[in-house]
């Protein structure tokens, strides 16, 4: 009976995935105490930039939410003020 109930709680939690376990990503800013993102340091926003110049999004950063939107807006302000650019040729 016992051996039955843990079998259908597995499959209550749906397939593992196909590559394996998820690992949880850590916000960077958050383990750095990081308060505002600032769109003047160009080195750290390339790490949320593709090669393409599209922002990348949080599932693929690991930033949290509110972090996230900060890089966001502090890479449009780095492109008005031509410190990034807005797409590559």
């Amino acid at each position: 009976m016992a051996q039955r109930d843990q079998r259908q709680q597995q499959r209550k939690g749906g397939r593992p995935a196909p590559g394996g376990p998820i690992r949880k990503r850590n916000c960077y800013f958050c383990r750095e105490k990081v308060e505002e993102v600032d769109y003047k340091n160009i080195n750290q926003l390339r790490r949320y930039v593709s090669e393409k110049g599209k922002i990348r999004s949080r599932r693929i950063t690991g930033a949290c939410r509110r972090h996230q939107r900060q890089v966001a807006l502090a890479v449009k302000r780095a492109r008005e003020v031509a410190l990034l650019p807005y797409s590559t040729n």
